[in-house]
């Protein structure tokens, strides 16, 4: 039998769903900031962004992550390279073209980082495969 309980709405703060939706929060509408969103309401806002979530994502400012990802680096390479603010697609953009040299020694560092967390990944996967067909063999 099922319950009769009216289906609540789940809700979350504004910062939530800005991170959510890899946007700067102090860069959203007021009314954005202002209220809560709703689970399906965020959905929504994923499905088909209004004009100023799109025009956030295209041209930014956007939240240190997304530089990151944009830039292929860490945070942490970002702090380390004094980048702790929130930087525009046309910022990311020209230090992309420039290439300086802390953007090449932290793309590196990210990717043999990267490249570590795989082999580990692997290791504990083939760990686990062995376990199992030890553990068949034994039954």
């Amino acid at each position: 039998m099922t319950s009769s309980k009216p289906k609540s709405i789940q809700t979350m703060k504004p910062e939530t769903a800005a991170k959510k939706l890899g946007v700067l929060f102090s860069a959203t509408p007021a009314e954005f900031r202002a209220g809560v969103v709703s689970r399906d309401e965020l959905n929504a806002m994923q499905k088909e962004p209004p004009a100023w979530l799109t025009e956030l994502r295209r041209n930014g400012p956007h939240p240190k992550q997304v530089v990151a990802a944009k830039l292929g680096v860490s945070i942490s390479g970002l702090a380390r390279a004094g980048i702790t603010e929130p930087l525009t697609t046309a910022e990311i953009e020209q230090i992309k073209a420039e290439q300086p040299e802390w953007l090449e020694r932290e793309r590196s560092v990210y990717a043999e980082a990267r490249k570590e967390a795989a082999r580990l990944k692997q290791q504990k996967q083939d760990k686990q495969d062995y376990q199992e067909k030890r553990e068949r063999r034994q039954r």
